[in-house]
């Protein structure tokens, strides 16, 4: 069986809501809603889970929200191990108008985590057992540029392979480690980490082509939304078109991809199958509603429509 660990620096209470209307001052009522562990390692460890492999969740946890979350995890019967910090847990909101079918979502900053508790965070890491080690999320305030290159260097060192989806100066500095095996950005991080405006298939497949032949990375796997994905290799790039599916909510599909293409992965499927089955559990992601995530059947049901590589 699979086995991976997520780490989560910045992790969420995701609430989600639904209201006949969104309007000023006055209560909305809700006639849905819906409590879940969230953050980018968290929400890749729930669906690598619902897949059939082992998923430990590494993660910083304070205040009485943190107490909260800790309970959601355990709902989810996800084996866990929380860091303690002193500032609370954040809750993030997501608000579906279903009479103009938006959303909206409200991501605070999260709390500042002091020196002590993120070098305990290294510590406890540093005796993860795992085959990947999927690093997702961005970086709480108060957390160095590098830590997640500290992480991956002290994970390879240990044979261990390291999953990157982060954004800024966490995912620049992750990267520069050079010891990534999967780099997922999304498009518009490809485009700020290389400079460049990217606007052709060429033009996005030769910056993750570069990123691959730097050495920092054996897998890219850029997600572009409705405008599909594709994976750069040593062998090469595969470009695939999204699925013509209507979306309910966008919320964790990229985890889903991760943890989509990390269980195919960790499998044994080759990178282009893996990249096929990410591509699949992203899709089903944007089938459920506020923050449930991607579910194997809808992937399994999806597999098939995803282009052949």
């Amino acid at each position: 069986m699979p086995s991976i660990a997520t780490l989560t620096l910045n992790p969420t209470i995701d609430t989600a809501y639904e209201v006949d209307r969104v309007f000023p001052t006055h209560k909305m009522r809700t006639i849905k809603e819906q409590y879940d562990p969230g953050g980018g390692g968290i929400n890749v460890a729930r669906v690598f889970k619902r897949l059939g492999g082992d998923a430990h969740c590494y993660y910083l946890s304070g205040g009485a929200t943190g107490v909260a979350l800790d309970g959601l995890l355990d709902q989810h019967q996800l084996p866990r191990t929380a860091i303690a910090i002193a500032g609370p847990t954040r809750i993030s909101a997501s608000l579906y108008d279903r009479g103009s079918g938006q959303e909206y979502r409200v991501v605070p900053a999260g709390p500042t985590v002091a020196p002590a508790e993120w070098q305990a965070c290294l510590d406890v890491l540093a005796t993860a057992a795992c085959d990947y080690l999927v690093v997702s999320g961005s970086l709480a305030p108060g957390i160095p540029d590098d830590f997640y290159a500290r992480v991956a260097a002290t994970a390879a060192a240990r044979g261990i392979k390291v999953v990157l989806d982060s954004s800024g100066a966490g995912l620049r500095e992750g990267l520069a480690s050079g010891h990534i095996h999967l780099f997922k950005p999304s498009l518009g991080e490809l485009r700020q980490l290389s400079g460049l405006p990217l606007e052709s298939d060429g033009e996005i497949a030769a910056a993750a082509q570069a990123v691959v032949a730097s050495g920092q990375t054996d897998l890219v796997a850029v997600t572009m939304g409705h405008e599909g994905a594709l994976l750069a290799s040593k062998d090469g790039c595969i470009r695939l078109p999204a699925l013509p599916i209507e979306a309910v909510s966008t919320v964790g599909a990229g985890d889903c991809f991760v943890a989509g293409m990390v269980f195919a992965l960790a499998s044994g499927q080759t990178p282009a199958e893996a990249f096929r089955f990410g591509i699949a559990a992203g899709s089903a992601a944007v089938l459920t509603p506020g923050t449930d995530l991607a579910h194997p059947a809808d992937i399994e049901r999806l597999l098939p429509q995803v282009g052949p590589v």
